[in-house]
């Protein structure tokens, strides 16, 4: 059996990820780590290219939450104020500070890591680059795997790129040589939020049938 179970009927996988929101506010409620393993099993049962499986997860709760957010906080401020790795997105760093502020507020914070990958400000060769482009598309795939599990288990989820502007203190906390493509904010949800727009089918789909 698949993520979705077939006891649910044959509508339930469309439901669930129609039901599926980013969430930014969070209840003060701790969740059990029987429930994070289970949606890390999801995240683990996705496709990947050459069954490379290229993702590592880890958990911050607690302390180790506080200590990995500091140094995010740390990245920020340098970013904002000192040596830019990303100079022409600085207009990005206020969204990064709510970022910020949301993932302290969230219980779990899952880091996530391609373990095939190097630091995305180190040049690659053109091979390396396309095994690159190929594990991001399955770690992409293994998170969502996860988001859907997320909701599926009552858990609300903020998928988070803003990680890359404190990227060289945060793989330095980490002690990792790894890449690291970005974070999930994992809690029982404090909002409700609507659905966002979307293109139309007509305007991303183009048939050559």
């Amino acid at each position: 059996m698949g993520l979705f179970s077939k006891m649910q009927g044959p509508e339930y996988g469309i439901t669930l990820i129609n039901n599926r929101r980013s969430v930014r506010k969070f209840l003060n409620k701790e969740i059990s780590l029987e429930i994070i393993k289970e949606m890390l099993e999801a995240g683990r049962m996705a496709p990947s290219a050459k069954n490379r499986q290229p993702w590592k997860y880890i958990v911050f709760g607690n302390k180790q939450k506080r200590e990995l957010l500091d140094g995010m906080e740390l990245g920020l401020k340098r970013e904002e104020e000192a040596k830019q790795l990303l100079p022409k997105s600085v207009s990005g760093i206020l969204d990064a500070q709510n970022t910020l502020a949301i993932m302290r507020e969230a219980p779990i914070i899952i880091l996530v890591l391609n373990t095939n990958g190097k630091s995305p400000f180190l040049t690659v060769d053109n091979d390396e680059r396309i095994t690159e482009i190929c594990d991001t598309l399955s770690i992409g795939a293994s998170i969502e795997n996860i988001l859907l599990r997320a909701e599926e288990l009552g858990l609300g989820t903020l998928w988070i790129a803003n990680t890359c502007f404190a990227y060289s203190e945060l793989v330095e906390y980490l002690q990792t040589d790894k890449q690291l493509v970005g974070a999930i904010a994992v809690g029982y949800a404090n909002e409700n939020p609507g659905p966002r727009p979307r293109k139309a089918l007509e305007e991303i789909v183009e048939m050559r049938v």
